[in-house]
């Protein structure tokens, strides 16, 4: 690992010409838009579109690059501030690393702003402000763009090994802006799941800024290097501290989540979403998590919610839909099943090759058809749909859908009789830990015998891995990687499979035809192991 204290050096600004820059205005008042893009215009700019609305912010910034946006920290037509889009633009990787994100806002609101700007902000230009002001503004801010000019060119070329050792080479030097190249370098190791690299890095900014996002990145690097009670404390920590830094309740969610403690995950994820509400990122985790819950009035809310913000958004999952018709089934509400149905069947045809989408609009159109009671055609699709079930490609959120489709069925009449045969099926395949196996269980807790079948499913798994390494302790590895490998292809279950390749490689000298196991197991893993969501 290399050293992250050294001399720093003094570099050469290059100059930044905005000349050829292209613009985004973001601002409710007309005469403010006015006024800004007079003031672009007189330093050179051309290239000037304007949006009055987050609605229109959102779709311009997803559909095309600028060099630089101005945007207001208030908005007249809903509830979102500057620092809402910014975060969601951020959060979503919508917005490059390239663009200059300057936010207008009054002196009431500086507080705030000046925490986005520890966030994604470049910078902040206070009202009343002068062309002057915000001239000095752009062209700092460009300058450190085009300082960072090749690290950003590394991750528009997808480069991301060279754009990290760029990173860390200015930060060891401590170079012009190392602070803001350490954190983009962080993000990238954790990334290039270079944990322990990353947590020195964060540990070492730290050190010297004492900067919330750096203490957060520690939390990731530990979570996602293996280690979730110190990021737990990590995390408790940052959030006692800096009880508004919403990215802080992000990672405790999740790692909540990775503990199988659903309902103190979805405590915070509200208080996330209720700092930022309208975020449709976090209105859909609430959403979707308060759904598998069985809180369908809470799921609504918050689904309904996002669904207004941004059913066109990029940021928009259309997963969202897929429980949205699930709870109108739930009240027999016909239309709003057909609405559903519109809104995924419009994403379909604007990107007929995915499968995802493809399995979401048949699960929806099995509910409408049911509230029609059209049962031979339903019985047809689901068939069809169980049948899907068993493509390499079939993974965990079309696991719980299929799931969740099945239980509503059952318990609105329909009795298919080879039901608890898929349900087993489904269940022997993903139930590859606890959280995932509660997670599928709460999908089914509808229907008593399902939720019985999916929680004996990870126990008969655990089962077959302990009786297949029992053979290790009798010194017969090899018939340990057989038997992981014979159950692992029957299952398709991931934990088996893995279980079979830590075998192998721990056991490779002992194993008989360990090469011709070896190609046989990583060409079921590939398939089978690499498809979770």
């Amino acid at each position: 690992m290399r050293p992250f204290l050294t001399k720093p050096t003094e570099l050469q600004a290059p100059d930044s010409d905005l000349r050829s820059c292209k613009a985004l205005i973001i601002d409710t008042n007309q005469t403010s838009r006015s006024i800004l893009r007079s003031m672009l215009a007189d330093l050179g700019l051309t290239g000037i579109i304007q949006a009055s609305k987050v609605v229109e912010a959102r779709r311009a910034l997803e559909t095309r690059s600028f060099d630089v946006v101005l945007c207001d920290y208030h908005f007249d037509d809903c509830g979102m501030t500057g620092a809402d889009l910014l975060d969601d633009l951020r959060r979503a990787q919508l917005l490059p690393y390239s663009t200059v994100f300057v936010m207008v806002t009054s002196e009431a609101s500086y507080v705030k702003v000046a925490e986005a700007a520890e966030s994604a902000l470049d910078c902040y230009l206070l009202k009343p402000h002068t062309a002057n002001a915000l001239a000095q503004r752009l062209h700092l801010a460009r300058h450190r763009k085009v300082v960072l000019g090749p690290i950003f060119a590394a991750l528009e070329a997808e480069e991301f090994e060279k754009a990290a050792e760029l990173c860390l080479d200015r930060f060891a030097d401590r170079g012009e802006y190392w602070v803001y190249a350490a954190r983009i370098g962080g993000e990238l190791l954790l990334r290039l799941n270079r944990f322990d690299e990353a947590k020195a890095l964060f540990h070492a900014i730290d050190a010297t800024k004492a900067l919330p996002w750096a203490r957060l990145g520690i939390a990731r690097a530990q979570l996602d290097g293996g280690q979730p009670q110190p990021a737990r404390r990590t995390l408790e920590s940052l959030i006692a501290e800096h009880p508004t830094f919403t990215d802080a309740y992000d990672v405790m969610g999740r790692a909540q989540l990775q503990a199988g403690e659903f309902k103190e995950a979805l405590e915070t994820y509200k208080k996330a979403a209720e700092a930022t509400p309208a975020s449709i990122a976090r209105l859909q985790k609430v959403g979707m998590l308060a759904f598998y819950l069985g809180d369908n009035n809470e799921a609504q809310r918050a689904l309904e919610r996002a669904t207004s913000l941004g059913v066109s958004s990029k940021m928009y999952d259309y997963q969202t839909l897929v429980m949205l018709a699930q709870i109108r089934f739930d009240e027999k509400d016909y239309k709003g099943v057909q609405r559903c149905l519109g809104n995924v069947a419009h994403a379909y045809e604007k990107i007929p090759n995915s499968v995802r989408l493809k399995r979401m609009h048949g699960l929806i159109n099995v509910l409408g058809l049911m509230l029609q009671r059209q049962v031979s055609d339903v019985v047809r699709i689901v068939k069809a749909m169980v049948l899907d079930a068993q493509q390499p490609d079939f993974d965990f959120e079309a696991a719980g859908n299929l799931l969740s489709l099945l239980v509503r069925l059952r318990t609105n009449e329909l009795q298919l009789p080879e039901a608890d045969d898929w349900v087993q099926k489904v269940a022997m395949r993903f139930c590859t830990s606890k959280a995932s196996t509660d997670m599928l269980a709460m999908t089914v807790q509808q229907h008593a015998p399902y939720k019985e079948i999916v929680e004996q499913a990870y126990k008969t798994v655990l089962e077959m891995a302990e009786k297949a390494l029992g053979h290790v302790r009798t010194g017969n590895p090899t018939a340990a990687l057989k038997a992981l490998v014979v159950h692992g292809s029957q299952t398709s279950n991931a934990k088996l499979l893995d279980l079979a390749d830590m075998l192998l490689n721990r056991h490779r000298g002992d194993i008989a035809d360990a090469a011709g196991m070896g190609g046989m197991l990583q060409d079921m893993r590939s398939k089978f192991c690499r498809h979770s969501t």
